[in-house]
């Protein structure tokens, strides 16, 4: 998931998408290689949540895709290879395909953002439609894009890629987020939907979006007329990996899935001075501290406590010796919510206590910057998830589909139901965790390594095996009206 989708974590032990923090984790093992092989048969049955039943076997050509897509991935917004290759094998399946959606967009805001469009950096959507009779039209997305973060898996396919963002900053890269699965699964759905093309009606859309890691590759789609040069569906699914469930599983939120996801900047304005003679100046340092108590009232005292919402300051920086008192104090603050209208709280009142201890203190006024480019709260149908999740139960077996608090995580997905036309949309959580090693974490209490980390080597097998089941059965179901 997105750069703003930090390490959310299921309760239940189920952690999901986001930009997350890097845990401990056990070697590779057989989630590298072995998987598929019924990994689950040595967990204990007092372990709650392993899956029931023996674990799926994906096709080989599966597995070898997933390998060449985890061993060749592409930072957000620089997806090209990535979406060639997605693409040849939609042709390959008979649909009629459409590139480099978003590409004068993204071209835009880069020249807007960062005055230059920096080599290889373009819009990389993928539009590939399927008419199969009268009927529903769906529309299935995956995401494309990896992160900069070096591979520490023990793969023997593991990443060597470095490369450079889209702003700039040379890193190496990992599909640290379980793109790669995603992408696997989409190829993986299409295949087995047109196999069995007798089974349905309707229209199929498959679309592979770019820069899901930054949270603007949705936008850059819908902006290109996704809902108008395409046929405009009647609903919208997604699955993403989960790092925390075992493979052969399913999970998923009705209602609120994921949070509204902003940042926010405080520039903390003071009179700098000799650490040794405060008295003349203005301590912005002091300033700041009072700040960062005070935010912590919006969640405590301003939020109902039956809503959800978080407030985190992820750096504070001032300052660099010992006895100076700087000028400038910088805040940099991540801000969550469910509702829009808790979400427009927490930045008033993110604006109302900077200013206020700023001027109890006697300071200049600070800057507050709210980053416009925000992911909003995804919000799964309850109708429609209640029908994707009876017929992923009924392939899966209903002891392999759970139900589960919503995180305060973020995904791009939510943009699909955003718009006026408010279709309706899903997106579900696609077990990744070798069952073994799942059992162990939940007996031992050692945590498993989160998405976001270089450690994060899911059970590719059975998950992928498991996502192509859930995702086609979905979807054919959808298409009975």
């Amino acid at each position: 998931m997105n750069a703003t989708f930090k390490a959310a974590l299921f309760a239940g032990g189920i952690a999901l998408l986001s930009a997350c923090n890097n845990e401990t984790a056990g070697a590779p093992g057989s989630a590298a290689e072995g998987a598929g092989s019924g990994g689950a048969a040595v967990a204990t049955a007092s372990v709650a949540g392993m899956p029931e039943g023996p674990l799926r076997v994906a096709d080989e050509s599966l597995v070898s895709l997933y390998k060449q897509l985890h061993e060749t991935p592409e930072l957000s917004f620089k997806e090209a290879q990535t979406s060639a290759l997605l693409a040849s094998e939609m042709k390959s399946l008979g649909f009629a395909v459409t590139e480099g959606l978003g590409d004068v967009w993204v071209k835009d805001k880069a020249v807007r953002d960062h005055d230059e469009v920096r080599p290889g950096v373009g819009g990389y959507g993928l539009v590939a439609v399927y008419e199969n009779g009268p009927g529903p039209v769906v529309l299935v997305r995956t995401d494309m894009d990896a992160l900069p973060v070096p591979e520490q898996t023990g793969f023997p396919f593991a990443s060597k890629v470095n490369s450079q963002t889209w702003t700039g900053v040379d890193s190496p890269v990992m599909h640290a987020c379980g793109h790669d699965v995603h992408m696997t699964v989409w190829v993986g759905t299409a295949r087995k939907l047109i196999a069995e093309k007798s089974k349905w009606k309707g229209t199929l859309v498959m679309i592979a979006q770019p820069a899901e890691e930054i949270g603007l590759g949705a936008e850059a789609m819908l902006a290109d007329g996704l809902y108008s040069r395409f046929p405009k569906p009647d609903y919208n699914i997604a699955l993403h990996v989960s790092a925390g469930a075992p493979a052969g599983t399913i999970s998923y939120s009705s209602g609120f899935a994921l949070a509204n996801v902003d940042s926010v900047d405080i520039k903390v304005k003071g009179v700098g001075g000799h650490g040794a003679y405060p008295h003349t100046t203005v301590d912005p340092v002091l300033v700041g501290s009072h700040i960062v108590v005070a935010l912590q009232s919006l969640v405590s005292r301003n939020t109902n406590p039956l809503d959800s919402a978080v407030v985190t300051v992820g750096s504070f920086k001032a300052g660099a010796k010992h006895n100076i008192i700087p000028d400038e104090a910088e805040l940099l603050i991540t801000v969550r919510s469910y509702e829009d209208k808790t979400r427009q709280m927490l930045l008033d009142g993110i604006k109302r206590i900077a200013e206020g201890q700023a001027a109890a203190f006697g300071a200049p006024a600070p800057e507050i910057t709210v980053e416009s480019d925000y992911t909003p709260a995804t919000y799964n149908d309850p109708d429609l998830t209640t029908r994707a999740m009876a017929a992923i139960s009924k392939e899966l077996g209903e002891a392999n589909v759970r139900s589960v608090p919503p995180v305060m995580g973020g995904e791009d997905f939510s943009q699909y139901a955003r718009t006026e036309d408010k279709i309706p949309s899903v997106i579900f959580w696609l077990g990744a965790v070798d069952p073994d090693k799942y059992a162990a974490s939940q007996i031992n209490g050692m945590p498993l390594p989160s998405l976001h980390s270089g450690l994060f080597a899911p059970d590719y097998d059975p998950a992928i095996a498991t996502g192509v089941d859930a995702m086609t059965a979905a979807v054919e179901a959808l298409f009975k009206k």
